[in-house]
């Protein structure tokens, strides 16, 4: 008897006071006409509840949202409801909808006809998705109102994040077609962010910088926490995990952070201009890292409440960061600080919403979420532009090097002639004593000398000669290269020639104890016209390393010639059975200075000039030369030389 009597006086005040709806009534805002208890224990029951509602416990909100900031205590809102039917036998579906999908725990009750209430709807993010009577990413309740009939609902609520109650009844029909303006918000702001993601993404795969690694996972972590707070990640990612629908708020919130921290720090070069700068956003990588781990490991308020007090100081510090590389000249700065101050404005506004700052609207719901889409298209134009700053200075840098690389060319042709003039005054200098030490000791050889001092005089004539070959190996280096060298035609005779290189190189083959053999075709002719000076120093270069470099066996010198339009082609071969070598496949065998062995401590001299002086010789006159070897075989240099017939 006493609870049915409290239960009339508790429904006195709602048959004079519930707010009226009849069949025009679309949308019903419920903030200022429900009535709230707090409860800080958050253990009383729905009777206790009305009877504290009976003794006037009860506070009638003034606030078209009712925003209570992070709140461990549960609460309780009433809401006194009339349908005025314009057909006594009329009744009415509608939908009662709370606009914050954060929210933990929903109760709704209901009378049960025996002057009651029971528990007749439950919803809320720690409850599988499928749970839910009405499945939306919003708390949705279904109502039937009898006509003419005041009624009083009691609906319970408990969160451990942020508690805002944006309450409002809907007709079914009107509430679809309100869902589909924020479906379209949500689209273009998450559409903008996939868009986004790809593009850095391809951009990342072609350039490989990694400030665009860093951005892609800001912007995945970011844009997953969106989709966590929005509902749509309890709706359509992970609709029966009502453990990660709670962590993920605080996990996301600390991925971003620490990703973002990354991405500013790469972004900016905070370590080179604002090493405090750097530091402290360091310092907030690990407050973020932190946050991930305690979201996953602890208590989901703490970590919420880190996330919170993450986001701010993240905003803030890039926001300072992006200001002080602007006024130090970084061009990108200023679409960075552009970008960052509309999620600055956003974010900033998104949290002091959640903090109970400012009210619950739909400007403050998805000020964030705006913001952060803004972001992300003009920090994509700050990287793009970043990529054309950095080809600017690529391209400037290129064209320094290459004027200063055009300057060391310049000096370097400037050196080399030089150095060529250089060598060859000095071999022309040289020349001159060289024959006076020449003859002098030709001249030696007139006289009657002992036995040691002819044995000197011999010496000193081979040393003389072969210095004078050296001389002569560098002045036609030296001409080679200036581009001074040219070939004359004079009639010459071949046998002759041969008969000089046989009794200059056989002598030379005998002191080494090897044979020299001469091999004629018989229809040479006796006359050719050439440059016999060229031909006989190009083939003195073969001849002399075939008889350096056999130490057993000997040479031989093979002479043929056949007719070939438009004259004569000379065919020479100098084939020996020295050392042999692995001829390589390049021309690299006839480079300047090129010897197999190039050790100080080699077996054999030389200048490692005399091939390529050979080959260079006999290209002058129009001719070619090839090479065949084998290690311990020996070898065999060809010389096909044009002529021409007296």
């Amino acid at each position: 008897m006493h609870h049915i009597l409290l239960l009339l006086l508790a429904l006195l005040p709602a048959m004079s006071g519930a707010v009226e709806l009849n069949s025009n009534t679309q949308r019903l805002p419920l903030g200022q006409v429900m009535a709230v208890l707090e409860d800080p224990s958050r253990e009383a029951t729905i009777a206790e509840v009305v009877e504290l509602d009976g003794a006037g416990r009860f506070v009638e909100s003034d606030e078209d949202v009712l925003n209570a900031g992070y709140s461990r205590s549960a609460f309780w809102l009433r809401i006194d409801l009339n349908y005025r039917a314009e057909a006594p036998a009329e009744h009415s579906r509608w939908w009662l909808e709370l606009a914050y999908p954060p929210l933990d725990h929903l109760d709704l009750y209901l009378p049960d006809g025996r002057g009651g209430y029971r528990l007749a709807q439950q919803s809320g993010d720690a409850l599988p998705f499928h749970e839910r009577q009405i499945r939306q990413r919003n708390h949705l309740f279904d109502l039937q109102l009898a006509p003419n009939q005041p009624q009083r609902i009691y609906l319970r609520l408990e969160s451990q994040g942020s508690i805002q109650i944006p309450l409002t009844l809907w007709s079914p029909v009107a509430y679809l077609e309100e869902q589909s303006g924020h479906i379209y918000v949500l689209a273009i702001i998450y559409g903008v962010l996939l868009v986004m993601l790809f593009y850095n993404l391809f951009i990342y795969l072609s350039v490989r910088d990694r400030s665009y690694l860093y951005y892609i996972l800001y912007i995945a972590s970011f844009g997953l926490y969106q989709v966590s707070v929005n509902g749509l990640g309890v709706q359509y990612l992970w609709p029966n995990w009502p453990w990660w629908a709670n962590a993920s708020t605080p996990f996301l919130i600390g991925a971003a952070g620490l990703f973002g921290c990354q991405f500013a720090r790469s972004f900016l070069h905070t370590s080179e201009h604002s090493p405090w700068i750097d530091r402290t956003l360091m310092l907030l990588m690990g407050l973020g890292a932190v946050t991930m781990i305690v979201s996953l490991t602890s208590s989901y308020a703490l970590a919420l409440r880190m996330a919170t007090f993450l986001a701010l100081w993240f905003i803030l510090i890039i926001f300072v960061a992006a200001i002080v590389a602007w006024h130090r000249g970084m061009r990108v700065a200023r679409y960075f600080l552009i970008a960052w101050s509309a999620f600055l404005i956003g974010g900033q506004i998104n949290t002091l919403m959640v903090l109970g700052y400012l009210p619950h609207t739909f400007i403050t719901m998805y000020a964030g979420q705006i913001g952060s889409a803004l972001e992300v298209a003009l920090l994509s134009l700050a990287l793009a532009d970043r990529i054309n700053m950095m080809k600017e200075e690529r391209a400037q840098v290129l064209m320094e090097t290459g004027r200063k690389l055009e300057a060391m060319n310049r000096e370097l042709a400037e050196s080399n002639r030089l150095k060529d003039q250089f060598l060859a005054n000095v071999t022309h200098e040289l020349r001159t004593p060289m024959h006076g030490v020449i003859g002098s000791l030709d001249l030696m050889r007139t006289l009657e000398l002992s036995g040691e001092l002819e044995q000197y005089q011999r010496i000193a004539t081979r040393s003389a000669r072969d210095m004078m070959q050296l001389v002569n190996d560098i002045l036609a280096l030296t001409e080679l290269q200036a581009g001074k060298l040219r070939v004359s035609n004079a009639p010459f005779s071949l046998r002759m020639l041969v008969d000089e290189l046989y009794a200059e190189y056989g002598a030379r083959a005998a002191t080494r104890g090897l044979s020299f053999d001469l091999e004629l075709d018989g229809q040479l002719p006796e006359i050719l016209v050439g440059d016999p000076g060229k031909l006989k120093q190009s083939l003195g270069y073969l001849l002399d390393n075939a008889i350096k470099f056999t130490l057993r066996g000997g040479i031989t010198l093979s002479v043929k010639g056949y007719e070939s339009a438009p004259g004569y082609s000379l065919d020479v071969t100098v084939i020996d059975t020295g050392v042999g070598f692995d001829a390589p496949v390049d021309d690299s065998l006839f480079q300047y200075f090129r010897q197999l062995d190039g050790s100080m401590t080699r077996q054999y001299g030389g200048l490692g000039i005399g091939l390529s002086l050979c080959k260079q010789l006999v290209e002058l006159q129009g001719g070619t030369v090839s090479c065949q070897s084998e290690p311990g075989r020996g070898s065999r240099f060809q010389v096909l030389l044009p002529v021409e017939l007296t």
